[in-house]
């Protein structure tokens, strides 16, 4: 540059430096135009990137989501229990129970209020009754209750199965009171106007007299509720009703009780379902309306009476499956409760595990 100034005359030298200026102006600008845009691509790539983190994180929500969505509910929240009760054998007084506790428990309770209460569905309802108590989520956990014959749940492709409990009792001590309550009705509706109110005429002298309303015919209930929706189990007398009725009380009801032991009953029920009766046991011995039922102007019938029924058949059948279904309650109760000095009590858990395979 110097040997530049020393050949070249003032003005080219001026010139030369500046068009060297503009030069180094021009590179130092499009160096700085580089940067900018380098900046902006830096920019570009990490917003990219954020986004892409976003929407992985979106993403694994919304699979996280779905998969809650999909999941079962809790085994507690999803149980079903069918309490198909048999008219007067303390039903009202069991269901109280449920009605008392189902606010503090957390579950449902629905009565099935069959037309003419019969006890035989049509095949329509009887799988609407089936979509209802098994899809019907909000209204789980639920408790059902009324007078309905039991129903097979897996002929409709049902792979989980409701809980089915409950009570029966003496045949004849059954009829004598629904005789009565025709007539006379009870304390828990003692208003209602009855379909016999009016007929006074006793127990003892319907049978006497060869009535209708205490025919050994009537004493066929039990069986077919327990049958099920199978006509045999309406043919009164029928052997295969009666087989049918025990191989059901053993394999579809979790628990079924006798309405004269029924706190063994209820305490037995609240150590399996705590989640429907949880307090069960102290709401039935203090309760002021769960088990104070009792039907009006009810009068024992005389040894007569019930010898005469006795000599059917039918009573034989009915009383055979009563004193089958006392048996395995009783069963279920000796491996379950203990007393002392009067008072029942529960047995702790008798099992547990060991040799754990494989080790940690």
């Amino acid at each position: 540059m110097g040997l530049l100034r020393v050949m070249m005359p003032p003005k080219l030298q001026l010139l030369a430096l500046l068009a060297f200026a503009v030069a180094m102006f021009f590179l130092e600008n499009q160096i700085q135009k580089l940067e900018e845009s380098r900046g902006k691509l830096e920019r570009a790539i990490a917003r990219h990137e954020v986004r892409e983190i976003e929407q992985r994180h979106t993403q694994d929500g919304l699979r996280e989501r779905a998969s809650a969505a999909s999941a079962p509910p809790d085994a507690d929240d999803d149980l079903v229990v069918i309490y198909n009760r048999v008219p007067k054998t303390a039903s009202t007084s069991f269901t109280n129970i449920a009605y008392d506790l189902c606010g503090r428990n957390r579950y449902h309770v629905l009565h099935i209020n069959t037309t003419k209460n019969n006890p035989v569905m049509s095949i329509q309802d009887q799988v609407r009754f089936v979509k209802n108590v098994t899809e019907w989520r909000e209204m789980k956990p639920a408790f059902y209750h009324g007078h309905v014959s039991f129903l097979d749940f897996t002929k409709f492709g049902v792979k989980k199965k409701p809980i089915y409990v409950n009570v029966i009792r003496d045949p004849i001590e059954r009829l004598v009171s629904y005789y009565y309550f025709l007539r006379f009705g009870d304390d828990y509706r003692p208003g209602l106007r009855r379909r016999k109110q009016g007929d006074k005429k006793t127990f003892d002298e319907c049978v006497s007299a060869g009535g209708s309303d205490c025919a050994p015919e009537k004493l066929w209930l039990q069986i077919p509720f327990f049958c099920g929706h199978y006509s045999e189990c309406w043919n009164v007398g029928s052997q295969w009703a009666l087989e049918q009725a025990k191989y059901n009380l053993v394999n579809e009801y979790m628990l079924v009780g006798v309405t004269e032991e029924l706190e063994d009953f209820v305490m037995m029920l609240e150590a399996a379902l705590p989640r429907f009766f949880k307090g069960a046991t102290d709401l039935y011995k203090t309760g002021k309306k769960s088990h104070l039922r009792k039907t009006s102007e009810k009068k024992p019938p005389t040894k007569e009476s019930i010898a005469k029924l006795q000599q059917s058949a039918i009573w034989k059948m009915e009383n055979e499956f009563y004193e089958f279904a006392l048996e395995q309650f009783q069963f279920v109760r000796a491996h379950a409760v203990r007393e002392k000095d009067g008072e029942l009590y529960l047995l702790a858990q008798n099992f547990f595990y060991e040799k754990i395979y494989p080790k940690n």
